[in-house]
């Protein structure tokens, strides 16, 4: 179709989009337009109004990998086209997946034999993987209940008031009962005691956070399981753990290798982790990997036969994209054991140079833990003048997206603020955040005192008219002086 071009009293076409009828017509925001339009007016003007968005390196908030190679773009952008569930067109795709799957498990610690494949399965993120797993306790308490003529319809899971919205939503779509442990200032993860209190026969598992979204705090995985296998031995049940390493997975094998949170401890019978975190994939791919086939029920995978050949299936999704998968191929054989800590160790340190910032300030109480995910979590020791939101209102102003949010169930009396140490985050811009962290703290400083309340409001009139009293005592003494 030909497109009307506008006309120039010099009657040549300037092939501009800021000199075309386009330049003054707005997107469309309800409906279909009508007519259509030059690819690249589309373009420019997606393009300007998306620069509205602020600048995902400069987004604190977030753990998701914001920057790749430019070879790993490549391998992304060729494979952009291909629709992963389609495995037996893209048999090459699948095995990539398949390998993956393996590496993980390995790095997890499950016990298999050198050439034998691990259960798991690729996901669109740590929230779908979650409900894979989540699904799988359910239906395997569930049938072993109806074996044992036992009513099977009150599951309930334990987890810690800390855990990511994923498992609240879980629990209201596949109707299970979510028992969380609150926190207490001080404490900001799951408490494994009170946890396994918490358990009784109805318990499909219990739910450890490898890496708080919190605070980026590692719950004590070892201890829960040592108190729950002393709980099962007790009462004849078997009650198993899930770990949720969304953001920990990449990290724990690296930098803590001795400790015990993986497949090496005998309750945890599946694990979650987010590929798109410190996995180092952009948003869109996660993993859950199970212990062995009997942690898996049968009766939950579907065989597909319509695509070419007979297909095995268990996601809550049918289409995805192979670019991710393809991605995170690359960067395990890429980076290997050796990229993977060397990044994770530059993460941490700049994570300290941080928290060390924050503390020469003398404003800030840390809440996060030198040993955990590479992030720093803070609040305000006084809030009268101003508090954690005005922070990270005012940062805004420099670029930089930092979050502020109250603490969980339990702790909620506390505000957050919370940075997030990724891969490109480099020094230079830890230096330059911690500069304006100090400046907007100057800033606030000159600020009027805030009156947050009528409690304060009274105390502050209550001072006002003391020093008045005062005042006029004091005029008083100098006239009759006079």
């Amino acid at each position: 179709m030909a497109l009307p071009k506008p006309a120039f009293k010099s009657g040549l076409f300037l092939p501009s989009n800021f000199t075309s009828r386009y330049a003054t017509n707005s997107l469309p925001r309800f409906s279909i337009p009508k007519n259509s339009m030059p690819k690249e007016a589309a373009y420019q003007k997606i393009r300007d109004e998306l620069q509205l968005d602020a600048n995902p390196k400069l987004n604190l908030a977030s753990f998701v990998t914001t920057t790749m190679e430019e070879e790993c773009n490549k391998l992304i952008m060729e494979s952009i086209n291909k629709n992963y569930v389609d495995m037996d067109e893209y048999p090459a795709t699948t095995d990539l997946h398949n390998r993956c799957v393996n590496m993980i498990a390995r790095l997890f610690s499950v016990e298999i034999g050198e050439n034998e494949s691990a259960i798991g399965a690729g996901t669109v993120g740590s929230s779908e993987a979650i409900m894979l797993a989540g699904l799988a306790f359910k239906k395997k308490w569930q049938n072993k209940r109806k074996a044992e003529g036992k009513s099977y319809d009150k599951p309930n899971l334990v987890a810690g008031a800390n855990v990511q919205v994923c498992w609240k939503k879980f629990a209201r779509y596949f109707e299970v009962e979510l028992r969380e442990v609150k926190l207490r200032e001080d404490y900001y993860v799951m408490d494994p005691a009170k946890a396994v209190e918490m358990v009784d026969e109805n318990t499909v598992c219990v739910a450890a956070i490898l890496g708080s979204t919190y605070n980026g705090e590692f719950e004590d995985v070892k201890l829960l399981n040592d108190l729950l296998l002393e709980k099962n031995k007790q009462t004849q049940w078997d009650t198993p753990i899930h770990v949720d390493a969304a953001s920990g997975g990449f990290i724990a094998p690296f930098l803590y290798p001795e400790l015990e949170w993986d497949f090496k401890l005998p309750l945890v019978k599946s694990i979650n982790v987010s590929g798109h975190k410190y996995g180092l994939v952009y948003a869109g791919i996660g993993w859950v990997i199970w212990r062995s086939k009997e942690d898996l029920p049968e009766d939950l995978i579907f065989h597909i036969n319509y695509l070419g050949a007979d297909q095995p299936t268990f996601t809550l999704n049918f289409s995805k994209g192979s670019s991710q998968i393809i991605a995170q191929y690359y960067q395990l054989v890429r980076l290997g054991q050796e990229g993977y800590r060397s990044i994770m160790e530059d993460c941490r340190e700049n994570a300290m140079v941080l928290k060390q910032h924050l503390e020469e300030t003398g404003y800030f109480n840390i809440l996060s833990k030198d040993n955990g995910v590479p992030m720093v979590a803070f609040s305000l020791r006084d809030r009268n003048q101003y508090d954690e939101f005005k922070i990270s209102e005012m940062l805004r102003r420099h670029g930089w997206i930092v979050p502020a949010y109250p603490m969980p169930a339990g702790a909620q009396h506390i505000n957050v603020l919370r940075v997030v140490i990724r891969a490109d985050f480099s020094r230079t811009l830890v230096e330059r955040l911690a500069v304006d962290i100090k400046n907007v703290l100057h800033e606030l400083q000159k600020l009027p005192l805030k009156i947050k309340d009528q409690k304060s409001l009274d105390a502050f009139t209550e001072v006002i008219a003391q020093e008045s009293n005062k005042c006029q005592k004091i005029i008083k003494k100098r006239i009759l002086i006079k």
